[in-house]
């Protein structure tokens, strides 16, 4: 099995739902966003358009955050094809995040992206914080990166693993319309209101997920790198993923 989410950027509004709804699940700290939405504006400026790209972790094929991992605490998961953090070994050396090309990983004990910083209201010993509303013990798992984040780590999104891996053995998808599924779907997928994310096993040619990687051709983001991401966008006729270069602002 291997895991893998497709994102369709025809019917992406950029609403952020997906932002909001990761980082309850995962009680993130505020400005902390492990599915962040990118807007941009392509074109001459003032001309042009304004668009936007969710963008989760990509969970690659040939992540290089496993290659540079000094103490093995970042991982790419054989079962289902997860790249995962283990924060019993992280040390937060940072090397993972320098070598993740797209940018999705976060250093817990940096200063806070939202003042006042809420951290202070809601103090902990060993975590970053731990609020009334967080996830609750029985999921956390420091094995997984899962909960709120300990002190001196290093996380990133999990594709929610505390619940696909609750999922039924041999499901090819997990459709959020599907009631008895629905409780397995990561938060982004879940939440996102014009359906623009599908969640699935890559490796079942009957999936869904697969179905539409083939029939509207699904490119991945920065391919050129080697990492072979586990996540596709659908860009449409005649549509790319953005290049950000200089000529984009």
């Amino acid at each position: 099995m291997k895991w893998g989410m497709v994102i369709d950027l025809e019917k992406c509004t950029g609403c952020q739902a997906c932002t909001t709804a990761c980082a309850m699940e995962n009680t993130n700290l505020p400005g902390e966003a492990w599915q962040d939405v990118l807007f941009y504006h392509e074109g001459e400026y003032p001309t042009g358009q304004l668009k936007w790209l969710p963008r989760p972790c990509m969970h690659c094929e040939d992540p290089s955050c496993v290659h540079v991992c000094p103490t093995r605490a970042t991982y790419k998961d054989p079962e289902d094809g997860l790249v995962l953090i283990d924060w019993d070994k992280c040390i937060g050396c940072k090397y993972c995040m320098l070598a993740c090309p797209y940018g999705v990983r976060f250093f817990t004990d940096e200063p806070a992206r939202v003042s006042p910083d809420i951290r202070e209201a809601y103090p902990d010993e060993e975590k970053e914080w731990s609020p009334p509303y967080e996830m609750p013990e029985h999921k956390q798992s420091a094995r997984t990166g899962v909960g709120v984040h300990r002190k001196g780590v290093v996380s990133k999104c999990t594709f929610c693993a505390h619940k696909i891996r609750e999922a039924p053995e041999g499901v090819s998808d997990l459709d959020p319309d599907d009631p008895e599924l629905v409780e397995y779907v990561p938060a982004c997928v879940r939440t996102c209101a014009p359906t623009a994310r599908y969640f699935g096993d890559l490796d079942n040619p009957e999936s869904k997920v697969n179905q539409l990687i083939a029939d509207k051709r699904g490119v991945r983001l920065l391919d050129h790198t080697g990492n072979r991401p586990q996540v596709y966008y659908l860009t449409g006729e005649g549509g790319a993923i953005p290049a950000f270069d200089d000529k984009q602002s």
